[in-house]
This record gives structure tokens, C-alpha cells and sequence, in this order.
């Protein structure tokens, strides 16, 4: 009979629950939100199957695989940009799921309540890939899944079951033989989340947007995979994004403050694996793989026995993938291999605490986001270094260039702020022909003349006439993370006849050419491929015609792409979030989240979304 004295030694799986024929076992929920048995001792007929299936017991002959390590590491993307784009990792669950599915088969999966618990789920329909793609990071119930997957597998079916390390070894102690339709996949699991916690961080959400949680994704790529974005959108139509330590529930959970008690002595890490296949994000692989890395996710595949290595073989054409090394994997997974350690607090005052108040009360006194003024002299260290490594970076040992750089960033009509790292690094091949009366505002970093090529001599200009302005202000953080406007080498930049040129946050390639007379902005988020061509002037030329306009304003809208060699002529909006196909000539304005191309510049899709 299963008896919890230790709730160290309950993973919480359910499968004692789907193992009894009698429903002697129910699930009781405690005061941190997790579930353990309960038995009904008048239905219990002591025949001792719960703990025959427990995997927290039987550890020891659950451990083991036809491989005493993964035989093959996999580094992978799925080819479908839309699916690795909506996936926490790089996609593979999803390629896994689709091959089982065509094959007439079942998958499971976590997927969300409507109350954004989760629960394991199984599936032979396509159109449920969406919710079950995507980690969750909080305990899943699975209550019924053991048996619903028993059955289908006596039926003859083919089944691909996906859950945590415990949950997986759970199911192959639950059905006690192998099976040759079924494929179990697991994940690097670093520890299962209390729901109740989780429910009372939504809350605290919803208070602070004034609307119902409709949408939550726990890794959104918006601002890039490695800010651990956690995106929250509410029926008012507004979203929080809560970037890595910044959100309070990501926080709370990397400082080991509410997982499940088991989580803390994990006894399925390391190797043998007992899943055919194991799914993680590859951190690290931009060390190993840069064309297998754009900052929207990588995954790592690990095979672990021979029917692992077979379905992957089936698998395999939906993804781009290479073989790695597998010990490139291990730094930046070391949940692969150990467990967390618990935090230094007072739990049980902490869940007594969150049922007194509100998780914003115990995010006040157990994880707050740190303010100290040691905190901040770190930070500011930092901060300082940083700065100081790109000053060396761009300059080395050149002091024409050092003098350069002061020379425009202390200049009388150029605002910059040297103590707030707010200054515009003039590179070595830039030329500046500036008149005393023309204005610089620099309120973000600037890199101006970029070239990585050494003894490369293509310079980079800016010329300014009297009373003109240039102003580059700073933007929301992207996926390209927090680094100076990468302007590179080849640029002519001519502000004139009192124009005032204004640059957001973003980046330009090889050979921009802007000519700004009047008025010209460029948003936050704006990427601008090579020889791209801006203006909102042609000079003293004319065109003998009653539609003929010699200049007006030009504005570039924010997350706009600019592909190569495109021309943005006079009195052009180009709106949010748009995209000018390579070559194009732009001559009248776009509308937000267009696709653009051609010679004049006409609509080939609406209602795009890039990042």
C-alpha cells in the first residue's frame, strides 16, 4: 500500500492512481499546490500493485536502456519556420509528433486548462499539435494517461508519449513490458512547478493589466530565445512580457523557491536514460553551430536506445540537424545530470504566507527583485567594463581614432552622456565633415563605420550643413538583445538644408546611403540590409509634372526590414512591422505588415509578421 511519510519520495506522477482496479486511490491536494495519494483503506485489498509501479521505489530496475550513455547528440531545427518559431526549443517535439500522427498514430503532450493548470493529454488529431507543442514549467496531472495509453497500445496503435524524466519512467513501470508501437520521449527537466503558485502569479497579472488571462507562452521568441520571455496577453487586448529574472515567477522558480519537494533529490538524472529519445534547448549552440543558431531556439535530441535512433531516422528529413560532440551539452544543461538544491528559506511560512496574501507579498520578502546598493555597484561594474571592452574592441592601440572619438562626443552642439555610456564610437574608417551649428543628440550607443575586416579601407561618412540635426535615440530590448546601432562600413549619411535625421534602435548593413534635407525617422527595431538607399530630397532637379514632388518628410515606422539594395524615395511611411523586398523602389506609402517588392514597389502579402 502506498504511504507517503516522505513527500520527498512522490513525484507526483498518478500512475498508482491508474494502476489500481479497485479506486482505493485518490489525489489530495496539499498547501504548496502538489497532489499526493491518498488510499481508501475499506476498498484497498493490500495487493500491492501501486507500489510495484512506483517509480520513486523501483528506480533502480527502471534504470536501464540498450546504451549506457545517448549513443548520438543531435543538434536540430525544424525547416517549418512557423513551428519553431511557436516552440519552446528548436522544434523537434513537433517533427516527432507529425511523424506518429501520419502514421495513423497518437501523441501526448501537457496542454493548458482553461484555468492555465496543465494536464497530460493524448491526441491523434493534427490540429492539437498547436496546444500540446511548448513547455509549460509547472506539474502536470495525469491522472488516466497510463491506462488511456495501455489501451491504445493492447489496440494495436502506435503511440509517441512525451512527459517529464518521472512521469516516463512512471509509464514504463506502469505497463511493466516494452512495446514496440510506442515511442517515449522525455525532456531535461529541471523541476515541476506548483500550480497553485503559478495560478496566483496570473493573478497578480491579472490585477496589474485590469484583464483575464486569455494566452500565455512560458519561452516567446518576440525578444529572442535566450531572454526566457514569458509572453501573458489578457482579453483587454494588452501583454506582458516578462524577460528572464525580470518576471517574478521564472525568479522564484531559478531560485529553487517552489518545485516540487522530489525535485530537489531528482532521481532520474543522469544516465542510463530510460526515454527512447530525450528533447532540451541546445545552449551553447552557438559555439558549436552558428548557422543552426539565430536566436529563436535549437533543440538537442539525445538517443538513447535503438528505437530511438530508428524513429529519429524517420524524423530526420523534417529538421536541419548535424551530429555534436556530447559533451557540448553538458555546460549548459547540467539538469541532465543533477538536481536542484533547495532554496535557504522557510517554506512552510512561505506557502502559509501566499495563502495570508498575495504572491506579490512573498515576491516582496523571498525573491525580490534586487535594488541593494551591492546589487547596483555590480551592476554598474558591469555595465562599466563593458563599456571600457568596447571602447578597446573598436580602438586598440590606434590614437587617432581615440582622439576621434572624443573629439565628436565633446564637440559643443554634440549631446552625449560619457557617465551613462550614451556615445557615439566613431571607427577608425569615418570621416566627418560636420558645421559647428549642427546638432548631435545621442541618447543610445552608435557604432558608426563598423568594419571587422583588418586593413580594410572603405571609409564610412557623415556630413552635416548648418542647423541640421541628427538624433539617435534608444529603443525596447529586441532579440537582438541590449547592443549599440551597428551602422558598418561604406555608409554616406548627408543631412542638409536643415534637415534632421532621427535613428531608433536597430542595424544597418553594408553601403546605406541616406540623404535627408527635410525630415527623416527610422523606428526602433528598423534592420536595413546592404546598399540601401533613403531619401527625402533629389536635389535640384525637377520633373516638369503636376505630381512631382522635390521633397517631403520620410518615416520609418518601428520593426521594419529593408532587404538589399531597396530605395526609399520622398514622401514615403512605410507602417510597422513591414518588409521591402531586395531591390525594391518605394515610392508611395505601405501599410503596417506589408511585403513589399518590385519596380514601383507594390503589396505581395498583408498581414505578415517577422522578427
Amino acid at each position: 500500500m502506498i504511504d507517503i511519510s516522505d513527500k520527498a519520495m512522490c513525484c507526483g506522477c498518478n500512475a498508482c492512481g491508474d494502476v489500481c482496479a479497485h479506486d482505493a486511490i485518490t489525489f489530495k491536494t496539499d498547501i504548496e499546490g502538489f497532489w499526493y495519494p491518498i488510499v481508501d483503506e475499506a476498498k484497498c485489498t493490500n495487493c500491492g500493485l501501486c507500489d510495484k509501479i512506483c517509480p520513486e521505489l523501483n528506480i533502480a530496475s527502471l534504470k536501464k536502456n540498450d546504451f549506457d550513455k545517448p549513443v548520438q547528440t543531435i543538434a536540430a531545427i525544424n525547416k517549418r519556420m512557423d513551428v519553431r518559431w511557436n516552440s519552446t526549443s528548436g522544434g523537434a517535439y513537433t517533427a516527432f509528433a507529425e511523424v506518429m500522427l501520419d502514421q495513423g498514430g497518437y501523441v501526448s503532450g501537457a496542454i493548458y486548462n482553461e484555468d492555465f493548470s496543465v494536464r497530460n493529454y493524448v491526441s491523434n488529431n493534427q490540429n492539437d499539435l498547436e496546444k500540446l507543442r511548448s513547455s509549460k514549467y509547472l506539474q502536470s496531472n495525469a491522472e488516466g494517461l497510463f491506462a488511456e495509453i495501455r489501451s491504445l497500445l493492447k489496440a494495436g496503435e502506435k503511440v509517441l508519449a512525451c512527459g517529464t524524466p518521472c512521469q516516463m519512467a512512471a509509464l514504463r513501470s506502469f505497463l511493466r513490458r516494452d512495446y514496440e508501437n510506442l515511442i517515449i520521449v522525455d525532456f531535461i527537466c529541471r523541476g515541476v512547478n506548483s500550480p497553485k503558485v503559478y495560478r496566483k502569479y496570473l493573478d497578480s497579472l491579472e490585477r496589474k493589466f485590469g484583464g483575464k488571462v486569455v494566452y500565455v507562452k512560458a519561452k516567446n521568441k518576440e525578444l529572442g530565445w535566450r531572454n526566457l520571455t514569458r509572453k501573458v496577453t489578457f482579453d483587454n487586448g494588452k501583454s506582458y512580457y516578462g524577460v528572464s529574472m525580470e518576471d517574478d515567477f521564472r525568479r522564484g522558480y531559478h531560485t529553487n523557491v517552489f518545485c516540487r519537494p522530489s525535485c530537489y533529490s531528482c532521481q532520474y538524472k543522469g544516465f542510463p536514460r530510460i526515454a527512447d529519445i530525450t528533447i532540451a534547448d541546445y545552449w551553447g549552440i552557438e559555439k558549436v553551430d552558428k548557422n543552426l543558431d539565430n536566436n529563436i531556439g535549437t533543440s538537442m535530441i539525445l538517443l538513447n536506445s535503438k528505437k530511438g535512433i530508428a524513429y529519429f531516422d524517420k524524423v530526420k528529413d523534417r529538421l536541419e540537424w548535424r551530429e555534436t560532440a556530447f559533451e557540448s551539452v553538458l555546460e549548459g544543461n547540467q539538469a541532465l545530470i543533477k538536481s536542484i538544491s533547495p532554496a535557504k528559506i522557510n517554506r512552510t511560512q512561505f506557502f502559509e504566507d501566499l495563502d495570508k496574501g498575495t504572491f506579490d507579498d512573498v515576491v516582496k520578502k523571498y525573491f525580490p527583485l534586487s535594488s541593494n546598493k551591492n546589487q547596483s555597484f555590480k551592476v554598474k561594474l558591469k555595465s562599466n567594463l563593458k563599456f571600457m571592452f568596447h571602447i578597446w574592441r573598436y580602438y586598440r592601440f590606434s590614437l587617432r581614432s581615440y582622439f576621434n572619438f572624443i573629439k565628436i562626443n565633446k564637440r559643443r552642439n554634440t549631446t552625449s552622456n560619457f557617465k551613462e555610456h550614451k556615445v557615439l564610437f566613431t571607427m577608425p574608417g569615418a570621416v566627418f565633415d560636420l558645421h559647428s551649428t549642427a546638432k548631435i543628440i545621442v541618447d543610445a550607443q552608435f557604432v558608426y563605420g563598423n568594419n571587422p575586416v583588418r586593413n580594410m579601407k572603405i571609409p564610412t561618412c557623415l556630413r552635416m550643413e548648418a542647423n541640421t540635426t541628427l538624433e539617435i535615440h534608444d529603443g525596447p530590448l529586441t532579440r537582438y538583445g541590449n547592443v549599440p546601432y551597428n551602422l558598418r562600413y561604406g555608409a554616406y549619411i548627408e543631412i542638409v538644408n536643415g534637415g534632421k535625421l532621427t535613428i531608433g534602435q536597430g542595424a544597418a548593413n553594408v553601403g546605406l546611403t541616406i540623404m535627408c534635407a527635410k525630415e527623416i525617422t527610422i523606428g526602433n527595431g528598423v534592420r536595413i540590409g546592404r546598399n540601401v538607399s533613403i531619401r527625402d530630397w533629389n536635389g535640384p532637379h525637377v520633373i516638369v509634372n503636376d505630381r512631382y514632388v522635390n521633397h517631403a518628410p520620410v518615416h520609418i515606422e518601428d520593426h521594419v526590414w529593408l532587404c538589399t539594395g531597396c530605395s526609399i524615395m520622398p514622401g514615403v511611411t512605410i507602417g510597422e512591422g513591414s518588409v521591402v523586398a531586395a531591390n525594391a523602389l518605394v515610392t508611395s506609402d505601405i501599410p503596417p505588415r506589408s511585403l513589399v517588392g518590385g519596380s514601383p514597389a507594390k503589396i505581395i502579402k498583408s498581414d505578415i509578421e517577422w522578427y
